[in-house]
């Protein structure tokens, strides 16, 4: 969304109450003044939608066992830390990002993982290929975005595509959220040895034709 500067008068009191509130907020004056006008006429600023669905998703993974939410707000992230099925049990936490502006691809999600283990390298490496290759095989049909993928040391990323319909905040943080805990759940149990590749396969695509939005 395109923003241009604007002059205002404003008394001073009102801008020291302003610029406390901004302080608490963890954001700065111009955010908030833009955020109380776009509520004063009904408006969802950007901000906002990716405040709400952020703040949402930590709501509903809070009760989770598996999964740590941690979320600032008015941040445009958020991370979860999990723990392995492995001995030393080694976390991952998975870092969600969401963009301000539309297309396709409205956000990322990286899976970061630390570990001195070369098995446990080397069997995340197989399974994000593995994932990678389900969902250009399954995604695409639904979405119909071709997703970006990348593999670093230590990290996966994935990007996040637009839904697939007009939906709400709770919507999406709802679809973000059972996605992640897909990936969280089947990551576990192929690193684990309960599930092989065509195990994977098949959760991932029962719940794909169950999903009512495709991120």
């Amino acid at each position: 969304m395109k923003k241009t500067l604007y002059s205002l008068m404003l008394d001073d009191e009102v801008v020291r109450e302003v610029d406390a509130l901004a302080h608490q907020l963890g954001t700065n004056r111009s955010n908030l003044i833009n955020q109380i006008l776009a509520e004063y006429v009904n408006y969802t600023t950007p901000e906002r939608r990716i405040n709400d669905v952020l703040s949402t998703i930590q709501e509903l993974l809070s009760p989770s066992r598996e999964l740590v939410p941690f979320f600032s707000p008015n941040s445009f992230s958020m991370s979860l830390k999990s723990s392995l099925e492995y001995k030393y049990r080694p976390t991952v936490k998975y870092e969600v990002e969401l963009y301000r502006s539309g297309g396709d691809t409205i956000g990322e999600l990286s899976v970061v993982f630390r570990t001195q283990s070369a098995a446990l390298i080397s069997a995340m490496t197989e399974f994000f290929r593995l994932w990678k290759s389900i969902e250009d095989l399954h995604l695409y049909q639904f979405t119909g975005v071709k997703h970006s993928y990348a593999l670093y040391e230590g990290k996966f990323l994935r990007s996040i595509a637009a839904p697939d319909k007009n939906c709400t905040a709770e919507e999406l943080a709802k679809a973000l959220s059972e996605y992640i805990q897909l990936f969280d759940r089947l990551m576990k149990g192929y690193l684990s040895g309960r599930y092989d590749d065509h195990d994977v396969e098949a959760a991932y695509y029962s719940q794909l034709l169950n999903a009512p939005i495709h991120v």
